[in-house]
């Protein structure tokens, strides 16, 4: 076998060297330095050796040559028909980061205008007039029951540049006046007169008229009224009481009781009340003050504690200055003060509805009184605010308030001022600068209380009148409210 390889390897390096001898004779011709090609031989070798050599050649490529695949494209498979793809690879791509997007220039926003804020609700606002009044009390009574002496007094007033007066309306759970209401409720069995048998509300209006005074009476005693009263007595349902069951708080006017200002018949009560008054009489408005509340002790009657529970889901907290406990016991205040306003305002559209509060800190978180909702609400037509102190920076300090400032801002708005009291006698110039102060921050102001501005002080009677005509040197009317839309 070995002998049979050997012999055909000799036979094709002979016929190898026949073929490709380039030194031979027959196509080359001389020396290598004297090297020279015969093209007769040449192409007579080429046509017998040579062509058919690379016929053979070319067969063998036509036959195999489709699997001769290069070696630089080896690596990658050929596929020529989709359809007998092979499965996917199973492993897992590499994870690479999607292509981020080219950022995009943004186009820059163009300032545009700025609405106007509108405002909570609509605002009944009257003109900017400035309050200077005085309220009219009980301890007043026998000036508001003698027709001379009432005459006397108004006439002073307007001497003085006063524009407004405040007469007491209710108190102690009694009304000044004969009224049908307090009748069939049994609260009241007697009735106010004055000495000469005269009703003493349709008089001190006639009278303050001619004056040229406005006369707002003043419901002062609000929700409140003494736990010995007829009011009280007569129906105790109506009131309300505190977590540990006693039904009294000390006041101003004494150990008072306070009906619920929840309970739908108080509510109603209170509302026929007002409607009576603001139509028998031809009234200018009707003031509230800060007893038209709830001092935050109250509110654990069965009443109230059942409706706060069906209406949260939970018992009233043991802690009465709950803040949750607080607001809503505060925002029922407030639809109760809505439903009064619309009411007076169907009887009386152009009745000035004035409220006298303490400072809003105060009345809100220990009396319960939202009065600036309500302001923003535009159920208040003017505002009065309690701040009776004796140092006039104290005094400073709470007119200054962001409260007055945007209450001043829509509604004629004043500060109440302690003219002094039967045991409490306040010198003329801590008045005067007191009223100076409220002046010069736009502000008008009322006095408490009618006697006290000159009858009960440490000067006498014609040196304080001197002192309030030097602060209010100039009238300031005030047009009656039907003028104002």
């Amino acid at each position: 076998m070995a002998s049979k390889l050997k012999y055909k390897v000799t036979l094709w390096r002979r016929w190898f060297a026949s073929t490709f001898n380039f030194r031979s004779k027959l196509i080359f011709g001389g020396s290598k330095s004297n090297f020279s090609i015969n093209p007769g031989l040449a192409w007579k070798y080429v046509s017998k050796r040579v062509l058919p050599l690379l016929f053979v050649l070319s067969l063998v490529t036509a036959m195999f040559g489709h699997q001769i695949i290069p070696v630089s494209a080896q690596s990658i498979p050929i596929f020529p028909n989709p359809s007998v793809l092979p499965p996917p690879n199973p492993q897992p791509l590499p994870n690479y980061p999607p292509p981020q997007p080219r950022p995009q220039p943004q186009p820059q926003p163009q300032p545009q205008p700025v609405p106007p804020t509108p405002p909570t609700a609509p605002v009944r606002r009257l003109p900017q007039q400035e309050i200077r009044g005085v309220w009219i009390t009980n301890n007043d009574l026998g000036v508001l029951r003698d027709r001379n002496r009432l005459e006397n007094a108004l006439s002073k007033l307007k001497q003085l540049n006063f524009n407004t007066i405040y007469p007491v309306v209710w108190n102690s759970g009694y009304v000044m006046y004969p009224s049908e209401v307090a009748q069939r409720h049994q609260i009241q069995p007697f009735v106010f007169r004055g000495t000469e048998g005269q009703d003493i509300l349709a008089e001190v209006i006639a009278r303050s008229h001619r004056q040229g005074l406005l006369a707002i009476p003043w419901f002062e005693f609000g929700f409140m009224a003494p736990e010995t009263s007829e009011l009280a007595l007569n129906h105790p349902q109506w009131l309300t009481q505190k977590r540990d069951g006693s039904r009294t708080s000390i006041s101003a006017a004494g150990e008072v009781a306070w009906l619920n200002p929840f309970h739908p018949e108080v509510q109603q009560f209170i509302t026929n009340l007002i409607l009576e008054m603001v139509t028998k009489y031809d009234v200018d408005g009707i003031q509230f003050d800060d007893h038209m509340s709830l001092p935050y002790q109250f509110g654990y009657d069965r009443y109230t504690t059942n409706l706060y529970t069906q209406e949260t889901g939970n018992p009233p907290p043991a802690n009465p200055k709950d803040q949750a406990w607080t607001k809503w016991r505060a925002d029922k205040i407030t639809a109760f003060m809505v439903q009064l306003n619309q009411a007076v305002k169907a009887r009386k559209p152009n009745a000035i509805f004035s409220v006298s509060p303490n400072y809003y800190d105060f009345a809100y978180k220990l009396q319960l009184q939202d009065w600036l909702n309500w302001v923003r609400l535009g159920i208040v037509d003017e505002l009065v605010m309690q701040v009776y102190r004796d140092d006039l920076t104290a005094f400073s300090s709470k007119i200054t308030r962001p409260e007055v400032l945007e209450s001043k801002q829509i509604i004629p708005t004043g500060i109440g001022i302690m003219a002094g009291l039967r045991t409490k006698r306040v010198p003329i110039s801590q008045i005067q600068s007191q009223v100076r102060a409220a002046q010069q921050s736009g502000l008008g102001v009322a006095f408490f209380y009618f006697e006290s501005l000159w009858n009960v002080g440490p000067e006498v009677a014609e040196e304080r009148q001197s002192g309030l005509q030097a602060v209010f040197s100039r009238p300031a009317l005030r047009a009656r409210a039907q003028s104002v839309l």
